[in-house]
């Protein structure tokens, strides 16, 4: 079974364009998603999946100095992006992040993808929006889908929002499919350490400068530092994620 680990990448934020690439302790932020995603133990390969627009031109030259395999598919309907990446490497089970989680965790990927295999899950998450829930918190989030599911899904998912944010056909209609949920006690699910705006960047700079080794760091030394400067997520706290059925307007327009 081929695993393979995609990360989603565009510069095109709506609230911090271009933030996958900024500099975050001498590194873009996309390099710490690949490095430390590239750690999970059960990850076979990696590829950044953007988009065809030549606003993402920077992402693929980066990938190609690097010697990281890179998709480019569709701006706005990402499932398909998502299927015809998984589809040119033939992969058989594929994990999703995303390419604003620099602090992205091996061992939470591998939990996850554990989770998956041990349950007998059509689909897996260690968060997922209302009335779901969350318990790891925000920036740590990893969904695990076989590629028949996903081709299904790919097939099947009209919504728009189902098209752009990738997995919700999975889990919007309770009993679609089994759906499990990696769980983590206590509940950390209140943290928010993924970049989406300036506030997001500016804590993960104040985090990274307090990592001793923040390639091998793991969630719970980010955790510690959160506890011993409680002041940090001060930072951020009016900070919002966007709800999941919330498409960027500019995909309505082409259809």
């Amino acid at each position: 079974m081929k695993k393979t680990l995609i990360i989603q990448a565009r510069m095109g934020s709506s609230r911090l364009p271009g933030k996958v690439l900024l500099d975050l302790q001498g590194r873009p932020v996309l390099e710490w998603v690949v490095r430390r995603g590239a750690q999970a133990a059960f990850v076979d390969e990696v590829l950044v999946a953007t988009t065809v627009n030549v606003a993402d031109d920077p992402i693929e030259k980066w990938c190609l100095e690097h010697g990281i395999a890179c998709f480019r598919g569709s701006e706005f309907d990402v499932l398909d992006r998502f299927y015809q990446a998984s589809l040119s490497v033939h992969s058989d089970l594929i994990i999703r992040v995303t390419a604003d989680c620099p602090l992205i965790d091996p061992k939470v990927i591998d939990d996850t993808i554990r989770h998956f295999l041990n349950t007998g899950a059509d689909f897996t998450a260690n968060r997922l929006p209302p009335p779901w829930h969350r318990t790891f918190p925000i920036g740590l989030d990893v969904e695990v889908v076989s590629f028949m599911n996903l081709k299904k899904a790919w097939q099947e998912a009209r919504e728009p929002f189902e098209r752009e944010h990738v997995m919700p056909w999975f889990y919007s209609v309770p009993g679609r499919f089994k759906v499990e949920i990696l769980d983590h006690y206590p509940d950390y699910g209140n943290h928010r350490w993924t970049i989406d705006t300036l506030d997001d960047y500016l804590l993960l700079q104040e985090i990274f400068k307090r990592l001793s080794d923040p390639l091998q760091a793991s969630w719970y030394d980010v955790l510690k530092i959160i506890e011993q400067n409680p002041d940090l997520e001060r930072i951020n706290e009016s900070t919002h994620a966007k709800q999941v059925d919330v498409v960027d307007e500019r995909s309505l327009k082409k259809t």
